[in-house]
């Protein structure tokens, strides 16, 4: 009998060693087998889409302030407005399509029809540089004609929007899918995942804002729209090769409905008093894996634990209780989850309204500064951009190879640091950044105050390469934190919203930097001259850099304080065991 239960075990392991128990299945809906399925041999591909999206949004994102001021003519107040209001647009759109991705369409069904989306507003913005009664007017005599180009250009980079809503949460959470989160080793290779994902995301940034705004400037605006719809094209089609090797998650339905029903089960039970125990809440069989994973209970906003009491004649029918009245502890602890982030979300902004300037006001700067490298070889302006990418891969290279290893001995914790922690560190980069780009600034300036004709022209633009870089490196600490985090601490069930939550936090950033543009704008016309002129020799911009600089620095005392009392998801691991009667696999959760 021992040698029998013995020679099952050994079996279960190998069976749980084949195939893949955590709910997803495979292209044909079936358990995925481990071997053949996910991993980095189904992330290689969605890096590499991620590589061509991103490619195609920093080519129009980071030279789109050149296009509005010299091709459009707006003025660099305006200008800078409606780029911050269009990455505005861009990030928050996540929400809605990672809502939709983890509700109805499923990760992939929404990445496939948002990239057709994509690739309608290339096409459409191919067709307002080629198109003749759509194309710019290089004169300012034929005013309707500009207008009907600002019209569709508009429509176009908006669609680009909608597109970019449904694919880049439903993208990368799909990405992170890949990877068992009760497999020790898939695991770990998921805490790699993003640091790689990044990875890709900056070497996509870096050949948009270097080979695609070169070709923007030196060849036309319209080869450059081409190059971009083919490269999406192309991406398309790399996504659809790879779907046999993926492992996908059905659509449960709205993953807010849980959420609201444990708030209105804890008003209803508001009068209740709490048991004597946690042991005496309700929660549902951990045999029962209709419900995922379980979390542990968790002291923190007791309030909501009402919802989890059972009331007297709950006891014998608790599977009768209509959701609204009953909550498990886990859908408890969920929305703790969700009730828990707004604290981080918010105190992110700050960071957002830097990494806003680095799209607008610092590639601006490069405008008016010597491009000049060899012989008549001009750098683009939006190139310098690409400095950023540079300090980001270095910082999530160096971190991935050097510090997590070290890091991993040193504390014990299998990320090396927590997630908060690595955010943490990246704000205060971005202080730094913002300091350095007021004193580098100040001496272009200068330089305009002895010879307002040519002075600053005499400043190389590489004396903007320590902003760029420095912020690079924050991104790669925070931007690459706050996607783990977003992802890790939100319930199973919002992973795509998660990403979008991410998103978001750039998406209201720079809307507020737009807020704080036109606050400070009006300010300081009542003080006598504004700080925003028609051009940046006119302008003050090192003062504006200053008040970030103090706000973010303000805000990372405040950040340090919610996130040292931040509790992080506690999740009852799964593990196999044999169900000795019939020898089936079943699925457990323990400790």
């Amino acid at each position: 009998m021992e040698m029998e239960k013995k020679k099952k075990e050994e079996s279960l392991d190998i069976d749980e060693e084949k195939w893949v128990y955590d709910s997803s299945v495979d292209y044909k809906g079936r358990v995925p087998r481990r071997a053949s399925t996910g991993t980095w041999k189904a992330s290689i591909f969605i890096i590499f889409i991620e590589f061509a999206e991103r490619l195609s949004y920093f080519g129009l994102a980071t030279s789109l302030i050149i296009y509005l001021t010299k091709v459009i003519h707006l003025d660099i107040k305006t200008a800078a407005k409606n780029v911050n209001y269009w990455i505005g647009v861009t990030t928050l759109m996540p929400l809605l399509g990672g809502f939709l991705a983890d509700a109805y369409l499923g990760r992939f069904s929404t990445v496939f029809f948002s990239s057709i989306v994509y690739i309608l507003g290339l096409l459409f913005l191919t067709m307002s540089q080629v198109v003749p009664s759509l194309k710019p007017c290089d004169t300012g005599s034929c005013h309707k004609q500009l207008n009907v180009h600002e019209l569709f250009f508009f429509l176009s980079i908006y669609l680009i929007s909608i597109g970019t809503g449904g694919h880049k949460p439903s993208l990368e959470s799909f990405g992170a899918d890949q990877f068992d989160d009760d497999d020790a080793k898939e695991r770990r290779l998921k805490m790699s995942f993003f640091n790689w994902w990044n990875f890709g995301l900056c070497s996509g940034l870096l050949f948009g804002v270097t080979v695609i705004v070169y070709v923007q400037e030196h060849v036309s605006w319209a080869a450059a729209d081409i190059t971009l719809t083919a490269v999406m094209v192309s991406s398309l089609v790399i996504f659809c090769i790879g779907r046999p090797f993926y492992r996908y998650r059905k659509a449960p339905g709205s993953p807010l409905t849980p959420i609201v029903q444990a708030l209105v089960a804890a008003v209803a039970k508001r009068n209740l008093p709490y048991p004597d125990t946690p042991d005496q809440l309700y929660e549902v069989s951990k045999s029962d894996k209709t419900q995922g994973r379980l979390l542990y209970h968790t002291e923190k906003l007791r309030f909501l634990d009402k919802a989890a009491i059972l009331e007297d004649n709950e006891n014998s029918a608790e599977k009768k209780q209509s959701p609204w009245r009953l909550a498990t502890v886990t859908k408890v602890e969920e929305t703790k989850l969700i009730i828990n982030m707004f604290p981080i979300w918010l105190t992110s902004l700050p960071f957002g309204i830097c990494v806003a300037q680095s799209s607008t006001f610092f590639v601006k700067q490069g405008t008016t500064l010597d491009r000049k490298i060899i012989h008549d070889f001009i750098i683009p302006p939006a190139s310098i951009y690409g400095l950023t990418a540079i300090g980001m891969i270095i910082a999530v290279v160096t971190y991935e190879k050097l510090l997590v290893p070290y890091l991993r001995w040193l504390t014990g914790n299998e990320r090396g640091i927590e997630i908060l922690q690595r955010i943490g560190i990246g704000m205060v980069f971005s202080v730094i950044t913002m300091v350095v780009a007021a004193l580098i600034e100040r001496k272009r300036l200068g330089l305009v105050e002895k010879n307002p004709v040519n002075g600053s022209l005499s400043m190389s633009v590489f004396w903007l390469a320590p902003q760029f870089l420095i912020s690079g490196i924050g991104d790669g600490f925070t931007l690459v934190g706050m996607q783990e985090y977003f992802y890790d601490q939100v319930p199973d069930s919002m992973r795509s919203l998660g990403i979008a939550f991410y998103l978001s936090v750039t998406g209201a950033a720079n809307f507020l930097s737009s807020l704080l543009i036109t606050i400070v704008d009006v300010l300081s016309e009542k003080g006598g001259k504004s700080w925003f002129g028609k051009d940046l020799n006119e302008s003050r911009l090192d003062y504006f850099y200053w008040i970030i600089a103090a706000i973010t620095a303000v805000n990372l005392c405040v950040y340090v304080f919610v996130a040292r009392r931040y509790s992080y998801k506690n999740v009852q691991r799964t593990v196999a065991v044999a169900d000795c009667r019939n020898g089936d696999l079943v699925v457990s959760n323990m400790a």
